[in-house]
């Protein structure tokens, strides 16, 4: 691995890491960025989970310190998505590489719409639902979330919100603190799915996290909203492209390799 994709994979850890803590939908870019470098869309799916574990342990420890997350709502949360990421994590794995790309593809333009709606606007605390119990209702839906999450991961932050604001009646920013810790359980199991399985990259992973942790620490502290138009489209453009290549209509991989192959030529001329 050269000095740049080391550079690369940190610099976008920060960002991935920024956006998932404060909302979700970062995930694209990590998955866009493995694959980019080569990695096939299945070990791009398990190697992501290193850097979602290190960002999310980072976020909660904030948000506990911080007395913002209800610990003991998050842990009965967990509980049905801890069971349904387990059943996502095997569907990903036994899933054909070819078929998993294009489900791939589809998850992140259906992204597109949550991202535009800006769910934030919508996304209102009701204190009354907080105190009461989990329903069978929750459980299942919780169940459902964490098969997604289990199976692709991109944009489960947002479903989670939704489910936490809607359901349970916090916050956003209460419920942010409980979507970083549910994820950061179902996540811990489901990669056990992927190293059993033999989908992950721990070099590619645990550098890419470098810049998660330090992402995740920035956006659980300074929450501010600065910059969240340009996240927004940014992420979109991230979407088209990946999805683009995804379906096989361009090669961003076989770019980016020509622009490494460039980079560490004009290296080597200088030394020569």
């Amino acid at each position: 691995m050269s000095g740049l994709e080391i550079v690369v994979l940190i610099i976008s850890g920060v960002f991935v890491g920024f956006i998932n803590t404060l909302a979700g939908g970062g995930t694209i870019i990590s998955l866009s960025l493995f694959m980019f470098m080569g990695l096939p869309a299945d070990i791009a799916n398990g190697t992501n989970r290193i850097a979602v574990i290190l960002q999310n342990i980072t976020s909660v420890t904030a948000f506990r310190q911080q007395r913002l997350l209800d610990t003991r709502k998050a842990l009965w949360l967990s509980v049905p998505t801890i069971l349904g990421s387990l059943i996502g994590a095997q569907l990903s794995v036994q899933i054909d590489e070819t078929t998993f790309r294009k489900a791939i593809a589809v998850v992140m333009l259906m992204m597109v719409f949550f991202i535009l709606t800006k769910p934030a606007k919508w996304l209102k605390g009701q204190e009354l639902l907080q105190t009461k119990k989990i329903s069978f209702m929750q459980i299942l839906i919780f169940f459902v979330i964490g098969i997604y999450g289990g199976f692709v991961q991109v944009g489960v932050g947002y479903f989670l919100l939704a489910a936490i604001v809607l359901g349970a009646g916090y916050d956003l920013v209460k419920a942010n603190a409980i979507k970083v810790f549910i994820v950061l359980m179902y996540t811990l199991f489901a990669l056990v799915v992927f190293m059993i399985n033999d989908k992950i990259n721990w070099q590619f992973g645990l550098i890419h996290a470098i810049g998660n942790i330090i992402g995740a620490f920035v956006a659980s502290r300074y929450a501010v909203v600065w910059g969240a138009n340009f996240v927004r489209w940014f992420i979109i453009v991230i979407i088209f492209i990946t999805s683009a290549d995804l379906f096989g209509i361009i090669d961003i991989r076989g770019l980016f390799l020509y622009t490494l192959n460039a980079i560490e030529k004009l290296k080597q001329e200088e030394f020569i």
